[in-house]
């Protein structure tokens, strides 16, 4: 069963996660929510977990049980930049701006993040699968994300985006080596060692 808070103390805590890391093409998506203490949402749990048609029924109970909730991304450019770590953190940072209520504390997924002005936080190993409100944030972060790519697989049907979702299957490599890189791809990931791998 997932727990509701880690620090029982903090009026507010928002929990953080992330969608898209190890994708070729399309944004990191990140999501930030944050629950009342006392909820209990049936069936929630890592997005990774759940089916396409439960996580959109979740995402549904949790925009409407959720304190406050934001969804924000990095483009594939500023993956570029920066690297997907720190894309990915911009993308919660983009999340917190984005946030109705100020969070006195944070739990994120994983085990890198950049401090967020002076809010204290906690990075939790698997924490998707541990607390409610990183579960919550995986569900909205990985969702939205797919809306993305099946809005863009409109625009360029060869990559497959709608299957895909921007993840390296052979299909999406192989459409990369024959048709090249969109504006939405990653031009930081190595798609020749990963063609090579897969074949």
């Amino acid at each position: 069963m997932l727990r509701t808070v880690y620090n029982p103390a903090a009026k507010y805590e928002a929990g953080l996660d992330e969608a898209g890391r190890g994708c070729l093409a399309g944004p990191v998506f990140a999501a930030c929510v944050v629950l009342p203490k006392c909820i209990f949402i049936e069936e929630l749990n890592d997005s990774k977990k759940l089916s396409p048609a439960k996580r959109y029924k979740l995402r549904e109970i949790i925009e409407k049980e959720a304190i406050a909730y934001s969804v924000a991304y990095a483009m594939p450019s500023e993956i570029d930049e920066l690297n997907i770590l720190k894309a990915s953190v911009l993308a919660m940072h983009r999340c917190l701006d984005k946030l109705s209520v100020i969070p006195d504390f944070l739990i994120i997924d994983g085990n890198y993040f950049i401090k967020y002005k002076n809010i204290q936080h906690k990075c939790i190993v698997k924490g998707d699968s541990k607390y409610a409100s990183i579960a919550a944030a995986s569900i909205l972060a990985k969702t939205y994300r797919d809306d993305f790519m099946n809005e863009i697989h409109t625009k360029f049907p060869e990559y497959q985006w709608n299957k895909n979702k921007g993840y390296p299957t052979k299909a999406h490599v192989n459409a990369i080596m024959k048709y090249g890189y969109t504006f939405y791809h990653r031009r930081s990931f190595n798609v020749k060692s990963l063609q090579l791998k897969l074949s």
